[in-house]
């Protein structure tokens, strides 16, 4: 059975007809499916956690990041049960990462006529997974001003970028890797299966979602007067070459905060004093790519 979980307030007037072109591609390959409706926060997790008690069942996000998010943090019984993805959010930066077309139709075709395979994902000590990006710094600094008020949207955050890039200081921290033991005094640090986050933003531009690593990224204080100029290469994807960074491709990394107080993301999700203690996982999720 193929279940297609969706949040019910997205597929409201011309929006529904996407999931009808969904439901067309699966009546003509001959796949029964369900769709089910997500009414409130948690509710997709709620879904995944029942469903995948079970198996032989393929589960699909029609949605944003952070209702993948939501499923994978269900997912139970990984190897009688497969992910798939298609994309209805604002950002979709994971689905960028896996390659999957931002036209429903064909996202729908390649769960419904293709085979899945293994990608990966990163795992939390606390039990927290994420499958695009997890981290802290100013990207948590930039989602508190985002979420503030009633407009979201990527208009809003950017200009919430802009208001961190000038307001947030640094988030101090010991970060243990690869046998190493450094103190960063970070403006952002985060760790990619995907590449990007906040709607296209290249923080891992050179992560891939299957090579059995996460790509870590650590971008240390910069002064006021760099800012701009580091922030163009951000968005060009050249984060690798500002200068007060740390990059590495690494199994395994572990973040201690200075501040026992502090908030992380994932997937735009936020988490206040879970750790970043994490490692990463490969040849057991399977997705439709």
């Amino acid at each position: 059975m193929h279940y297609i979980i969706a949040n019910e307030l997205h597929f409201k007037g011309k929006a529904a007809r996407k999931l009808d072109t969904v439901k067309s591609v699966f009546d003509r390959a001959g796949i029964e499916y369900q769709v089910l409706f997500t009414t409130h926060k948690g509710h997709a997790t709620e879904y995944a956690k029942s469903i995948t008690a079970g198996k032989g069942h393929t589960l699909i996000a029609m949605g944003g990041d952070g209702t993948l998010h939501e499923i994978l943090n269900g997912f139970e019984n990984f190897e009688n049960n497969a992910l798939g993805l298609i994309p209805f959010g604002t950002g979709n930066d994971f689905a960028a990462a896996a390659g999957i077309p931002s036209d429903v139709r064909q996202a729908a075709e390649k769960i419904a006529f293709k085979d899945p395979t293994y990608i990966d994902f990163i795992q939390l000590s606390s039990g927290l997974r994420s499958l695009n990006v997890v981290g802290m710094g100013i990207d948590v600094d930039v989602l508190e001003r985002t979420y503030a008020g009633k407009s979201h949207g990527r208009s809003k955050y950017f200009r919430s970028l802009i208001a961190s890039l000038f307001k947030f200081k640094s988030c101090n921290f010991t970060v243990e890797y690869d046998g190493k033991i450094e103190k960063h005094y970070g403006l952002i640090a985060a760790l990619g299966n995907g590449r990007q986050f906040g709607g296209g933003i290249k923080i891992c531009p050179e992560a891939k979602i299957d090579d059995g690593y996460m790509d870590m990224i650590i971008v240390d204080y910069i002064s006021r007067p760099k800012l701009i100029a580091a922030l163009i290469k951000l968005m060009r994807g050249k984060v690798n070459s500002i200068k007060e960074a740390t990059v590495a491709k690494v199994k395994s990394a572990k973040f201690i905060m200075d501040n026992p107080e502090f908030t992380i993301q994932a997937e735009g999700e936020l988490y206040k004093n879970v750790p970043i203690d994490a490692s990463i996982v490969t040849d057991k999720l399977k997705f439709y790519l």
